[in-house]
């Protein structure tokens, strides 16, 4: 490792392709960024890692052994992406080999994922109209905005692709198939005067998303319509109804003795960066799953 370090220190190029190879110092948030360069050495930021180290650090696994269901729920899903998305140059060690298996998500572990995922928005569905119905308007906003990013996970989800962490989240949302049928919709929910107005749009981003679930074929079809929550005023799309459903299909016993509808650390830990960040934190939680 010191070896190469030092000989790309010494011979790599200042310029490749218009931009510089040096890192200057740290400014005063601690960021380094691309400085043009005269003489070197070159402060080139370039780590040097093994296979095992590398995944050992960014997903605390093996990554020669197989992943269990409480591997794959307490793996960082953005850490997930970045290890899976990006290019390989050069690969004599088998890179591609430890990446293919983290592709995606195993059949049944992405069914447990949806299932809970469609609890997530069943908890909170009628919450929206119900804060707003009793004069709570930024209570209802709030409802709406939280129901809204569910809905766009659940899209993640659906199509199958690692989401990113919030910086990105909607950025990378914009690439899904159903982004432009659906995002109108979702921004009209975020922008609606009234709680009624907000419920008129989550429910065609509902009707949309159950044609989706129907399109994937993993249950038997669905009724593609949105209903009254019990007796009250409120349209809902019962997220609980298809949460039953995907938990019905799901073929692993190992999957099926799972927590139902906890979901994965993704799922339950959004809200603390800190710790949805630390490896050590989210691998801690596999017990709750053994």
């Amino acid at each position: 490792r010191a070896l190469i370090h030092e000989a790309l220190r010494q011979e790599l190029p200042f310029i490749f392709r218009g931009y510089s190879t040096h890192f200057g110092a740290a400014d005063h948030e601690g960021t380094r960024v691309p400085t043009p360069l005269e003489q070197g050495p070159v402060e080139h930021l370039i780590e040097i890692q093994t296979i095992e180290a590398y995944f050992e650090r960014e997903l605390g696994m093996d990554p020669y052994t197989e992943p269990d269901a409480s591997d794959w729920l307490t793996f960082q899903e953005h850490r997930l992406l970045t290890l899976t998305a990006g290019r390989v140059f050069y690969d004599d060690l088998g890179l591609e080999m430890v990446r293919s298996r983290l592709s995606y998500y195993p059949r049944d572990i992405w069914l447990y994922l949806l299932s809970a995922q469609w609890m997530l928005i069943s908890q909170e569905e009628p919450f929206m109209g119900r804060t707003g119905d009793n004069g709570d308007e930024i209570g209802s906003r709030i409802l709406t905005a939280r129901l809204v990013e569910r809905v766009m996970r659940l899209c993640f989800l659906m199509e199958k692709q690692y989401a990113p962490y919030s910086k990105w989240f909607g950025t990378l949302f914009q690439k899904l198939k159903c982004a432009r049928r659906i995002t109108p919709l979702l921004s009209g929910a975020l922008n609606g005067q009234n709680w009624k107005e907000r419920e008129q749009y989550l429910c065609q981003a509902y009707l949309l998303l159950i044609h989706m679930h129907n399109s994937l074929g993993i249950t038997p079809p669905m009724p593609e319509e949105t209903s009254s929550f019990h007796n009250r005023p409120f349209q809902v799309a019962h997220g609980e109804k298809f949460s039953e459903a995907i938990q019905n299909a799901i073929q692993d016993k190992k999957v099926r003795a799972l927590p139902p509808y906890f979901g994965s650390v993704n799922q339950f830990m959004v809200e603390s960066s800190d710790a949805l960040q630390t490896v050590s934190a989210t691998r801690a939680i596999k017990s709750i799953y053994q």
